[in-house]
C-alpha cells in the first residue's frame, strides 16, 4: 500500500484537476445543483504584493520543471505508446462496446469531461470526480484515497469495474483484443519478448505508456528555469499571494500538487461531507478525510472541483480552500490575484497526441456487447 503522506494546517487548495491519474475515474455524483455555490461576500480590496521573481529561493520547493514524458520502471517504445494510444480510444474495451478511457477523459478538454461524475456502463455514476489524465503519470499516487501506485495500476481498473466499463473479467478482455489480428500485432511489436502479449495487464501497460506522455508544459515551466518574462506583473502578483498564503505547503513539486495526502476540512468541518477519504480505504482512523492533494496545473480547464465535482467555478473554490483549510476569510483582491497566477499554470496539449487515431476493424471472432 502506498505510504501516506502528510503536511500540517495549511490552506491545501484540494481543487480536482489529476486524472489522478488516468482512466478510472467515475469518481463523484451526479451533476446537481452545487451546494457550495454562495455568493461571496464583498470585502475590502487590500494592496497587490510586489512581484516574485524567477531568481526567488522560494521557488526551490516547485522544481523541477515538468519533463519531457515521465519515466517508468518499465521501459516504453514508440510500438507500445502506440498501442496505448488505440486502446485508450478503443470503446470495445468495454462490456457494451460504450465507453472507453477518453469517454472520461477526452484529451481536447484538458484530459476531463466538464462533469461532476462521469457516466459509465448503462449510465452509472460514481461517487467521486474524474481528475484530468495530463500529467497524471507524475503524482505519487492514483486516485484521490490513493489506491494504485502508478498509471500502470491504475489503467487496468476501470476496465473490469463494474461501474465503469464493466467487462466481466481479464478473460473478456483477451478475447476480445486477440479476435482483432491489427491487435495481436501490434501486442507482438509492444512486446516481443513475451510469448503470450496480448494480456489485460500489458493492455493496461501500453495505456500508461501513452499517457506517461501526456504531459502539459506552460509558462510557468520557463518561469522556473530562470525566465524572469514569462509570467505578467500579475502573475508575479499572484505567486507571492499563494507563498505568502501559505499553499505551497501542499501544492509544490513540479506539478504544483498531486505529492501528498491531507485533510479535507483541516481547521473547520467541511459542508456537507459523506466521503470519508481514504479511511474507506484503509479503514485506519488516522486516515479519515484524507484525499491526495490534486494537482494545480491546467486548473482553470478541469472544474468543477473537488472530489466530489460539487463546486463549478474556480474563484469559489479557493475561497472554500482559504476558509476551510487554513481559517482565512480571502479578500476579492487576494482571491483575484490567486486566480491569476493560477492561471498561469495552464499548459500547452501536445498537439500531436490529441486526435483519435485510427483503430483496427471487428472481426467476426469479435464478442459482441453483452445486453445487460
Amino acid at each position: 500500500m502506498t505510504t501516506t503522506r502528510r503536511m500540517p494546517a495549511t490552506l491545501s487548495l484540494t481543487l480536482s484537476p489529476l486524472l489522478l491519474a488516468g482512466c478510472s475515474l467515475l469518481e463523484s455524483p451526479p451533476s446537481l445543483p452545487m451546494p457550495h455555490e454562495t455568493p461571496a461576500p464583498v470585502r475590502p480590496a487590500t494592496p497587490t504584493l510586489p512581484g516574485v521573481e524567477a531568481s526567488d529561493p522560494r521557488l526551490a520547493v516547485f522544481k523541477p520543471a515538468l519533463p519531457a514524458e515521465f519515466a517508468s520502471a518499465t521501459p516504453s517504445s514508440e510500438a507500445k505508446v502506440t498501442l496505448g494510444r488505440m486502446l485508450y480510444h478503443d470503446k470495445r474495451l468495454s462490456k457494451n462496446h460504450d465507453v472507453s478511457c477518453a469517454s472520461c477523459h477526452d484529451l481536447a478538454k484538458y484530459g476531463v469531461d466538464g462533469l461532476a461524475t462521469s457516466l459509465g456502463h448503462r449510465g452509472q455514476r460514481g461517487n467521486r470526480n474524474a481528475p484530468s489524465v495530463f500529467n497524471a503519470a507524475g503524482h505519487f499516487a492514483q486516485f484521490w484515497d490513493g489506491r494504485a501506485k502508478d498509471v500502470e495500476e491504475q489503467a487496468a481498473g476501470p476496465i473490469t469495474n463494474p461501474v465503469e466499463m464493466a467487462m466481466p473479467d481479464a478473460v473478456r478482455v483477451e478475447q476480445t483484443l486477440r479476435s482483432i489480428p491489427v491487435y495481436v500485432d501490434l501486442f507482438k511489436k509492444a512486446y516481443p519478448q513475451e510469448k503470450q502479449p496480448v494480456t489485460l495487464a500489458r493492455a493496461a501497460g501500453a495505456i500508461a505508456a501513452f499517457e506517461r506522455k501526456l504531459v502539459t508544459p506552460a509558462r510557468w515551466d520557463q518561469f522556473l528555469t530562470g525566465n524572469n518574462a514569462a509570467l505578467t506583473p500579475e502573475e508575479k502578483s499572484g505567486l507571492a499571494t499563494f507563498l505568502q498564503v501559505g499553499c505551497q505547503t501542499c501544492h509544490a513539486g513540479s506539478l504544483v500538487g498531486g505529492n501528498l495526502y491531507q485533510r479535507l476540512g483541516l481547521v473547520a468541518p467541511w459542508p456537507a461531507q459523506k466521503d470519508e477519504g481514504r479511511y474507506s480505504l484503509t479503514k485506519n482512523e488516522a486516515d479519515r478525510l484524507f484525499f491526495k492533494v490534486p494537482s494545480l496545473r491546467n486548473i482553470e480547464k478541469t472544474a468543477p472541483y473537488f472530489h466530489d465535482g460539487s463546486v463549478a467555478q474556480l474563484e469559489t473554490a479557493v475561497r472554500m480552500m482559504a476558509q476551510y483549510q487554513l481559517g482565512k476569510t480571502l479578500t476579492d483582491a487576494e482571491t483575484q490575484s490567486l486566480l491569476a497566477f493560477l492561471r498561469a499554470l495552464t499548459g500547452t496539449l501536445p498537439a500531436s497526441l490529441l486526435a483519435r487515431p485510427d483503430l483496427p476493424a471487428s472481426t467476426a471472432k469479435t464478442p459482441r456487447p453483452d445486453p445487460a
